[in-house]
């Protein structure tokens, strides 16, 4: 698992949900560093914040599945931006779940879970 958001107080959040369900968890503070750590990593699924300083989610989010060894892993926007045009962009750039902040720990949790399984 790779969680990526700037605020250290939500991933914190979401490291320790899914900590707590059993996932091995690392973190990125930002879109770059997730490119930066993503092939070495190799994670089942990534949580992408949409807006972060310097490179956004949605623009991480094409890079990632512009690149054959990072296509196809599983993404899950966790973000506050949840307005139509953000919903059809992530959809149009390949996102795999879409889980709008506030959330319920459990229900990330669950979706994760899912997508980590289809990998199986």
């Amino acid at each position: 698992m790779l969680v990526v958001d700037d605020s250290d107080v939500i991933r914190s959040l979401i490291v320790l949900n899914l900590e707590l369900d059993g996932f091995q968890v690392h973190q990125a503070s930002d879109g770059q560093e997730c490119l930066d750590v993503v092939r070495d990593l190799r994670p089942r699924v990534i949580t992408l914040d949409v807006a972060m300083p310097g490179l956004d989610g949605f623009a991480t989010l094409a890079r990632l599945r512009a690149d054959p060894a990072t296509a196809h892993i599983p993404i899950v926007m966790v973000t506050a931006r949840a307005q139509g045009t953000d919903l059809a962009r992530g959809a149009e750039l390949g996102v795999d779940a879409y889980v709008t902040k506030p959330f319920e720990p459990m229900h990330l949790v669950e979706t994760v879970r899912s997508l980590a399984a289809a990998q199986d």
